[in-house]
């Protein structure tokens, strides 16, 4: 919701720049060495966030934050897919059937108009989904580093390389950086400082410790905030349409991440 309002002065790309100078700035602090791990991080760091960012945050310019904030919720489904595939988690068949009704879900939203119009926004926005999935993969196969030195790397990495795909890319930039007011620059910090210095580190620190389809329960506030902050700041009003694939998209997500209580009876 922040980044929305951040896009209407920056082209997409160019904020991720930003946001992710602030991030290594704020990090580069506690880069440690990477135990020959450089070449595995130089992936994961485009991957995961130069690729993914250019893909999402350019979907998201031409989307409202609301409708993006579901669509992208394909990424828990993406990542258990993976984590299925490459990683040999057992994902169940409940989660199958939830991811079956997460992609219906992203189906319906493309039925209201505003949604349907903006196709390959939504075909970008999906991108980003299985990319940020393929990069959290590969961190959990990351041997004997922290959390926070994948943060701090992933931003040192990243910044360098999405200012050259800004500069191919996008145009305005100059002109952009130049007309910025303190609001906007005040919203790249708190990008970088908030949601991704202290969010990935948190994230980082979460996937390294247990099973990635076991921690994506913790994106499911996501699309709540981002609907509500949609709504009260930016004058957003979600259609029908759009809350009936949203409500589709979330109850399948609910049953990927949310495993059924199962009762023990004690033997005598």
């Amino acid at each position: 919701m922040f980044a929305k309002a951040a896009i209407a002065h920056f082209p997409p790309i160019l904020l991720m720049a930003f946001r992710f100078s602030v991030t290594a700035f704020a990090l580069v602090w506690f880069i440690k060495p990477s135990g020959g791990q450089i070449r595995m991080l130089l992936l994961i760091s485009f991957i995961s966030a130069t690729l993914q960012y250019s893909l999402t945050f350019t979907g998201l310019s031409g989307l409202e934050a609301s409708a993006t904030a579901l669509i992208i919720q394909l990424e828990i489904p993406f990542l258990v897919i993976i984590g299925a595939i490459f990683l040999k988690e057992t994902p169940g068949w409940r989660r199958w059937v939830g991811i079956t009704i997460a992609f219906f879900g992203v189906y319906q939203i493309t039925g209201e108009p505003r949604i349907g119009n903006a196709l390959w926004s939504v075909v970008l926005v999906i991108g980003g989904g299985i990319t940020w999935a393929a990069g959290q993969a590969m961190v959990r196969h990351l041997k004997d580093i922290s959390g926070l030195t994948v943060a701090a790397w992933v931003a040192v990495l990243a910044f360098p390389q999405l200012f050259v795909m800004s500069a191919f890319f996008e145009t305005g930039q100059l002109q952009a950086i130049q007309s910025a007011g303190w609001v906007v620059w005040g919203t790249v910090a708190y990008l970088g400082l908030i949601m991704t210095a202290l969010g990935y580190y948190m994230w980082y620190t979460l996937i390294r410790r247990i099973p990635v389809s076991e921690a994506a329960p913790y994106l499911l506030t996501l699309p709540l905030f981002s609907m509500a902050g949609g709504w009260f700041f930016l004058g957003e009003i979600a259609t029908i349409q759009t809350m009936l694939g949203g409500g589709i998209i979330i109850s399948g997500i609910a049953l990927i991440v949310f495993e059924p209580i199962k009762n023990s009876t004690d033997q005598t």
